[in-house]
C-alpha cells in the first residue's frame, strides 16, 4: 500500500510538472500589479438623495381682501408670536362694522315694536275682540324679530372680526423663509387664503425628506445612523438619524419609492432650507479589520500561474507522503496509517481543485476567495480567505497567518506571449468564469 501511494504521488507530480511546463512556456514572463492589504474601518450603505427643510413651517395668509398698507417683515427676519408683520387697508372693513351696528339697532327697535304689538293682541284676544289668527300673526312677527336681532348681532361680530383680520400677526416664533407680497399689492381672499409669508419655526433642527427605492426600503429603520453631504459644503460630512419611514408610496416611471424622514441638527445655521442632500444610510459597519481592494478579489489567475503553484504544492505533498511512509515503516504497517499517509490529502487545497475531505466542507461555509501574492522567496503563492462586509471598493477578509496588514497581493498581471490571457487577467471589470462578487476563476 505504501508503494502504491508513493507511485500515485509521483504520477501526480509528473503530470503537474508537464502541465506547468507547457502553460508557462506559452505565457512567458509576467509583470504583476499589486495592491496592499490594509487595516481600517468599513461601512455598508444605501445611497439616496433628498431635500433639506424645516421640521415645522407655517403658511401665513389672510382671510380678508384688500390692499396691503404695510409689510413689516422681510426675508430672513426673525419674528415673535403675536408680532404685526403686515396691515391691510381697513376702510371698507370699518364701514362694514358701522353698517352692522346700524342693523343691530334696527333689529332691537323692531323687536321692541313687535313685543308691544304682541301684548296688545293678547289683551284683545283674551277679550274676544280679535280673532285667533290675528293673535297668532302677532306671535309670529315677534318671533321673527327676535331672530333678526340674533342675526344682526352675529353680523356685527363678523364685521368686527374681519376688521381684526386686517392686521396680520406672526402665529409662531420663527424666521421668515418666504415673503410673497409687497406694500400696495391687493390680495383677494374670495376663493382661498393667499399665502403672504412662510415662517419656519426653528432652523437649528431640520429634516431631510429622502426618496428611497422599494428594493432598499426594507433595510431602513427608525433610529438608523445617516451621513450626508450638500453641494454648498462638499468637503464636510454631516450626520443625522432616521425619524420616520412613511408608509405612503409614490410611483415614478414604474419605480416605487418611499419617503424617509431624516432628522438633522443645525446649530451653526450652515444648512439652509431647500438644499439637495446626498444621503448614505449606514446598514452595517466594522472597525479595525483587515481590508483588501475588490480588484484583488476579482483577479483571475491564468492557467500558467495555477500550474506553477499546483506543481510546488504537489511536490510538497510528495515529500510529506514520503516522510509519513518512512515513519509508518519504522512503526509497522497498518491499513489505517497507509490511508492517512498519502491518499486522503492528495490534491487538497491546490489552485483549480476542490480538494477532498475537510477541504470541501470548509470551503462551503461562508464566502471564500483567493488572494494571489509573491512570498518572501519570490515565489508565486495563494492564500484562501473568507470575505465579509464590503463598501463596494474594499472588503473585509480573514485568513491564515500569511494574511497580514501590508501584504502585497496581485490585482492584475501582464504576460508576454498571450495577449488574450493578459487582457483578461489585467481587466478587473471583465466577468469572471465560475463566480460572482469576490470569487474569481480557479477557486478552491
Amino acid at each position: 500500500m505504501k508503494k502504491k501511494a508513493i507511485i500515485a504521488l509521483g504520477l501526480l507530480v509528473m503530470a503537474a510538472v508537464t502541465i506547468g511546463f507547457f502553460a508557462v512556456r506559452g505565457e512567458g514572463e509576467r509583470t504583476y500589479r499589486f495592491v496592499a492589504v490594509t487595516r481600517g474601518n468599513v461601512e455598508s450603505t444605501v445611497s439616496a438623495t433628498g431635500r433639506l427643510g424645516a421640521v415645522s413651517t407655517v403658511q401665513v395668509g389672510t382671510q380678508v381682501s384688500g390692499q396691503l398698507l404695510a409689510v413689516n417683515a422681510d426675508f430672513n427676519d426673525r419674528v415673535s408670536k403675536g408680532q404685526v408683520i403686515a396691515r391691510i387697508d381697513a376702510t371698507l372693513l370699518e364701514q362694514q362694522v358701522r353698517e352692522a351696528e346700524a342693523n343691530l339697532e334696527r333689529a332691537v327697535a323692531d323687536l321692541a315694536q313687535k313685543e308691544y304689538a304682541l301684548e296688545q293682541a293678547k289683551t284683545l284676544y283674551d277679550r274676544q275682540i280679535v280673532t285667533e289668527g290675528e293673535y297668532r300673526s302677532a306671535v309670529y312677527n315677534n318671533t321673527v324679530s327676535k331672530a333678526n336681532l340674533v342675526s344682526a348681532e352675529a353680523g356685527l361680530d363678523r364685521a368686527r372680526r374681519n376688521l381684526e383680520y386686517s392686521v396680520i400677526y406672526a402665529p409662531i416664533d420663527g424666521i421668515v423663509v418666504e415673503r410673497n407680497v409687497e406694500p400696495g399689492q391687493t390680495v383677494a381672499a374670495s376663493l382661498s387664503a393667499p399665502q403672504l409669508f412662510l415662517i419656519a419655526e426653528d432652523l437649528t433642527n431640520m429634516q431631510i425628506l429622502v426618496s428611497v427605492d422599494e428594493s432598499d426600503i426594507g433595510r431602513i429603520e427608525e433610529g438608523q445612523r445617516v451621513r450626508f453631504t450638500v453641494q454648498a459644503h462638499a468637503d464636510r460630512t454631516f450626520e443625522g438619524t432616521v425619524r420616520q419611514v412613511r408608509l405612503q408610496s409614490t410611483t415614478s416611471e414604474s419605480v416605487v419609492n418611499y419617503t424617509v424622514v431624516v432628522g438633522v441638527t443645525n446649530p451653526d445655521g450652515t444648512l439652509l432650507p431647500g438644499m439637495t442632500a446626498t444621503v448614505a444610510f449606514v446598514l452595517e459597519s466594522a472597525e479595525d479589520v483587515l481590508l483588501v481592494p475588490n480588484a484583488a478579489l476579482r483577479f483571475a489567475a491564468s492557467a500558467g500561474m495555477q500550474a506553477e503553484v499546483r506543481e510546488r504544492m504537489a511536490a510538497a505533498a510528495l515529500e510529506a507522503g514520503r516522510a509519513s511512509s518512512g515513519d509508518t515503516a519504522s512503526s509497522g504497517d497498518t491499513p489505517g496509517g497507509s490511508g492517512r499517509g498519502g491518499r486522503a490529502g492528495t490534491g487538497a487545497g491546490l489552485p483549480g481543485t476542490r480538494g477532498t475531505g475537510q477541504g470541501r466542507a470548509g470551503a462551503a461555509a461562508g464566502n471564500v476567495a483567493q488572494l494571489w501574492y509573491v512570498d518572501a522567496a519570490g515565489l508565486l503563492a495563494v492564500a484562501r480567505v473568507r470575505t465579509g462586509l464590503t463598501d463596494g471598493q474594499n472588503t473585509v477578509i480573514t485568513g491564515g497567518p500569511q494574511v497580514v496588514e501590508g501584504l502585497q497581493v496581485i490585482a492584475g498581471v501582464v504576460e508576454s506571449g498571450s495577449s488574450a490571457t493578459a487582457a483578461a487577467a489585467a481587466n478587473p471589470f471583465q466577468q469572471q468564469q465560475g463566480g460572482t462578487g469576490g470569487r474569481g476563476r480557479g477557486g478552491f
